[in-house]
């Protein structure tokens, strides 16, 4: 008998240790605030869609600020958090400084509408907040609508430190962006999708330059980059340009959320590096040409990718709350 019960107790613990990894994501769910704040969904897409117009910024702002967020410790909104004297947080490290304003006025505006309303106050967190409103700048850009999956808590800690070799860099080769994704359980279909959303982004000019000045002493220009394009990169990014100047990275269709990025890939009309090697490499050029050829299977593969984005490193129980304003702890 006593031989029995140990056995229980062997597969138990082992049924639990492999259950485990599956316990932060597991809590997230559609329809998480049925209960607590039901009409939470159409308050942060009224507040959303009053801030996109005002400016279009806010859908790629919005957009990029989900995905540096959940790719440094997890979709737990530490990213918003602001910097105090002592401690320099995720927001103001190299890589997130060309964050865009509008993004975390976006969240913080959102969350302002839902506290207004008394039932919901202190009842939603920032995490869920900016996955929304994720979901309803794709969704007014042009792009998918999706079912998004709530229950995330919000970070206890943002430190600049933990950005650190987090991010993917506009000069990363194929091998070294399915490297870092894949740290994520995301596969480079999801990555080659995710890279989608460049259809609605910007960058500095500094981010590219090297493509259009410094390639190598054979070729000073990237051999992969369309010529006629270059030659207008140049023309828009001159020598010591002012580093506030930004550029579409999609150059024809740069406020629509669409899989025209992948057709410019096509023409050797993308921006960074990281964004052409999805066409120049083998290995992922077949979902390049899919893709430009096939907006609803893009879509389709976007939405799969972002919900797993979404499901990343969520904070439960006591790594968790629900803050009373999203650029503070409590």
């Amino acid at each position: 008998m006593t031989r029995f019960i140990n056995v229980l107790l062997v597969l138990s613990l082992s049924l639990s240790l492999f259950l485990l990894p599956q316990t932060s994501s597991a809590q997230l769910r559609r329809n998480y605030y049925a209960k607590t704040c039901p009409n939470v969904e159409s308050i942060v897409r009224n507040a959303v869609t009053q801030k996109l117009r005002q400016t279009f910024v806010t859908a790629p702002a919005t957009l990029r600020l989900f995905f540096h967020d959940c790719f440094v410790q997890g979709c737990d909104a530490s990213v918003i958090i602001q910097s105090t004297g002592g401690n320099t947080a995720e927001k103001d490290h190299p890589d997130n400084l060309s964050l865009a304003g509008d993004g975390f006025d976006t969240v913080i505006k959102a969350k302002q509408a839902v506290d207004a309303v008394p039932g919901c106050r202190n009842k939603v967190s920032c995490a869920d907040i900016l996955a929304m409103a994720t979901r309803d700048v794709i969704a007014l850009s042009g792009g998918p609508s999706y079912a998004v999956e709530l229950g995330r808590l919000d970070g206890l800690r943002s430190t600049a430190g933990s950005v650190n070799g987090k991010l993917p860099q506009p000069s990363f080769n194929l091998n070294q962006l399915n490297s870092l994704f894949a740290a994520h359980g995301l596969s480079q279909t999801d990555m080659v999708a995710l890279s989608g959303a460049h259809s609605v982004g910007f960058s500095h000019c500094s981010k590219f330059s090297n493509r259009i000045y410094n390639f190598s002493r054979q070729n000073p220009v990237d051999p992969t980059l369309n010529r006629a394009y270059a030659t207008q990169l140049k023309q828009m990014c001159p020598r010591n340009v002012d580093p506030r100047v930004a550029i579409n990275m999609d150059p024809n269709t740069p406020r629509t959320f669409d899989n025209v990025y992948f057709k410019n890939l096509q023409q050797g009309k993308g921006l960074f590096t990281s964004d052409q090697v999805l066409f120049t490499d083998r290995r992922s050029k077949p979902l390049v040409n899919a893709w430009a050829t096939n907006s609803n299977a893009f879509n389709k593969a976007f939405i799969t990718a972002i919900t797993k984005l979404g499901r990343v490193g969520v904070k439960t129980g006591r790594n968790g709350n629900i803050r009373t304003r999203c650029d503070a702890f409590n």
